[in-house]
């Protein structure tokens, strides 16, 4: 198969590389805006495209390597920025890819590790992506079956959200209603069973005690 364009994308590892910071400094960004909203999701993970990350350039203290970014390009050698994500072609990970094959995702996975699959266009974030053309060229020379269903809703950008990050913030539990504070007893050195079982049960309720000796 004749090599093809494939787009400049990014995820949080290619942009925390370009601008010398940690991948969560990068998600972070994105929680605050400051990264826009992804240009593409695949397989649940967003991605970037290049132009998009290239906008943190010069914001606040953020530059970008541009030794890095000739890093980069140069790992993509027919890669190419489209315009904007109008122009993007149908770019997929291994859910969509199982889904237009009618497999699951460890079928793809499996499929990859024995070479059984057409080679990924990109290797972003540590995750495989293919045109969509590239998985559908393949699945006819193996004469493998096609969705044309899940086809078609690619299409018409239907895609599965991105995957939810960290733990979802729990409802804080209520408290129990505190007891009020028992009364004032007095004790002999005859009720020391009595007076260890109260100290016991008013230091449970979590309050504290003061003793104060008597003539």
């Amino acid at each position: 198969m004749a090599e093809v364009r494939v787009p400049f994308l990014l995820g949080h590892t290619e942009i925390a590389f370009l601008f010398h910071v940690k991948p969560q400094t990068s998600q972070r960004w994105r929680t605050a805006g400051t990264l826009h909203e992804p240009d593409l999701i695949a397989s649940g993970n967003p991605y970037w495209l290049l132009s998009t990350v290239m906008r943190l350039d010069g914001e606040g203290d953020r530059k970008a390597d541009r030794e890095r970014l000739a890093t980069y390009k140069a790992g993509t050698p027919l890669g190419y920025d489209p315009e904007d994500k109008e122009h993007l072609p149908l770019v997929v990970g291994i859910q969509e890819a199982a889904r237009v094959l009618g497999q699951d995702a460890q079928a793809i996975s499996r499929w990859r590790n024995r070479q059984r699959i057409a080679e990924a266009d990109l290797f972003v974030s540590g995750s495989p992506l293919w045109l969509l053309e590239t998985i559908l060229d393949d699945a006819r020379q193996r004469q493998r079956t096609i969705v044309n269903s899940e086809v078609a809703a690619l299409r018409a950008g239907q895609r599965p959200p991105q995957k939810p990050r960290g733990r979802r913030p729990s409802a804080p539990q209520a408290s129990p209603p505190r007891q009020p504070p028992p009364a004032a007893q007095t004790f002999t050195s005859a009720d020391h069973g009595a007076a260890a079982e109260f100290l016991a049960s008013v230091l449970a309720q979590g309050y504290s005690v003061t003793i104060k000796p008597r003539p």
